[in-house]
C-alpha cells in the first residue's frame, strides 16, 4: 500500500522523505505485510489482534500511537496496516500542520477506514492539537470562520477515520491527546537475531552476494536499528563491488564499515567525540546536554533523538537529574581510564 496524492489544499502535506521516487529494488525493502516484519514481536501481536477484530466487525481500526527511536519501522507498520485493512494510508509530519485549516484540509480529504499516519506527532503546534480531540472522538471538526463581529463556527463531519500517530519523544505528548490514543505501544532497538534476519533479507532482495560472517559484521554494528542496516548494506555493496568483486565477506564488510568509523560496537564517529568530551573536558560529568550540543558543533535534539538513545541503553552514559555522566563502560569505548572519584567511575576496569 502506497501514500495516496494528497489534494491541493495550499500546504504540502507530505512528507517528501516518504514520498521521493524510489528504485523497485529500494520499495522491495519495505515489508508489506506482518508475514514480512521482523522482529517487535509484541507490538505486533498488539496490531494483529485489533485489525483481525476490526475486520471482523467491518470497523476502522481505532487509533493508535506508536513510539520509539527513529528507523525501527513505525511509518512501515502504519503502511502495514493499511495493507491489512485495505485502506489508504496518508502521510503528513506534525511540523507541516501549522494552523486549524491545514488539519480540516487534510482530515476532509479522508474517505471511510483511511488510515492518517503523522509522523512526529508531539510537533503539533498545541492550537492546531485541540482541534484533534473532537475529530478523534466524535469524527467531527469545529473550525472557525473570519474574526471579530463576523466570527462564526462551522461544524464539519468526518469520515471514521484511523489515526496513526508515531513519536520519537512520547513524555512530550499532552495527557488529552496521548489518552485518546486506544494503543499506545513501543518499539524497541532490535536484538542481534532479528538484525542478522533483516542484513540476509536485504542482500538477498538486492541480489547482493554475503556471507555469514559479513551479515553478522553488519548486524553488530547497525545500532539495533533496520534503517541503519539498510544504509550498511547499501554501503558495503559499493565498497564490496570496488574494492573485493562483488562479494561481501567478514573483512570486506569490517573494512567498510571502518571507513565509515563505525566500530566494532556500533559507535560511530559522533557518539565517541561525545563520550571523548566529557571524560577529557568534564570528568566523566555531569554535564548538560546543551553544553555537550554546543561543544560538539550539533543540535542538542538531534542527539537526544539519534545519540542519546543508543548510547543509555548499551550503558555507555546515564542520564541524571544533574546531567550526563559517563559510565565505566563509556570510559572504556573511548580507550581511557575512569578517573577517580568520577560519578561513573566505580566498577571501571583498568585498561591495559
Amino acid at each position: 500500500m502506497q501514500a495516496s496524492p494528497m489534494p491541493d489544499k495550499g500546504v504540502n502535506f507530505l512528507n517528501t522523505a516518504l514520498t521521493a521516487p524510489a528504485t523497485a529494488a529500494e520499495a522491495a525493502l519495505r515489508p508489506a505485510n506482518f508475514g514480512d516484519f521482523v522482529g517487535q514481536t509484541k507490538t505486533v501481536e498488539r496490531l494483529k489482534v485489533m485489525v483481525g477484530a476490526a475486520r471482523r466487525r467491518g470497523d476502522p481500526l481505532n487509533h493508535i500511537l506508536l513510539s520509539g527511536p527513529p528507523g525501527l519501522g513505525k511509518t512501515t507498520l502504519s503502511l502495514i496496516l493499511g495493507a491489512e485493512m485495505g485502506k489508504t494510508v496518508r502521510i503528513t509530519s506534525g511540523p507541516v500542520v501549522e494552523k486549524a485549516g491545514d488539519l480540516a484540509g487534510l482530515l476532509t480529504s479522508l474517505e471511510e477506514g483511511d488510515l492518517l499516519f503523522i509522523d512526529e506527532i508531539h510537533r503539533i503546534p498545541k492550537t492546531v492539537e485541540e482541534y484533534l480531540y473532537s475529530a478523534m472522538e466524535d469524527f467531527r471538526l469545529d473550525i472557525m470562520i473570519d474574526q471579530g463581529p463576523n466570527a462564526r463556527s462551522v461544524r464539519l463531519t468526518l469520515p471514521r477515520f484511523t489515526l496513526i500517530g508515531a513519536t520519537t519523544r512520547s513524555g512530550l505528548l499532552t495527557a488529552p491527546l496521548r489518552s485518546r490514543f486506544t494503543l499506545n505501544t513501543r518499539l524497541d532497538f532490535y536484538g542481534r537475531e532479528d538484525l542478522l534476519t533483516i542484513v540476509n533479507r536485504t542482500c538477498r532482495l538486492l541480489n547482493v552476494p554475503i556471507d555469514d560472517g559479513g551479515a553478522k559484521e553488519i548486524a553488530a554494528r547497525s545500532r539495533g536499528t533496520p534503517r541503519i542496516v539498510n544504509n550498511l548494506v547499501n554501503f558495503v555493496r559499493d565498497y564490496a563491488q570496488e574494492k573485493a568483486k562483488g562479494n561481501i565477506t567478514q573483512p570486506v564488510a569490517a573494512a567498510a564499515l571502518e571507513l565509515l568509523e563505525i566500530d566494532a560496537r556500533g559507535l560511530d564517529e559522533m557518539d565517541k567525540r561525545i563520550l571523548r568530551l566529557m571524560a577529557e573536558a568534564y570528568r566523566g560529568g555531569p554535564v548538560g546536554l546543551g553544553t555537550v550540543a554546543v561543544a560538539v558543533g550539533e543540535e542538542a535534539e538531534t542527539l537526544e533523538e539519534v545519540h542519546e538513545p543508543f548510547l543509555i541503553q548499551e550503558g555507555y552514559l546515564q542520564r541524571t537529574a544533574q546531567g550526563r555522566v559517563l559510565t565505566s563502560k563509556g570510559w572504556e569505548a573511548i580507550g581511557l581510564q575512569a578517573i577517580a572519584g568520577a560519578p561513573g567511575a566505580q566498577g571501571s576496569l583498568p585498561l591495559a
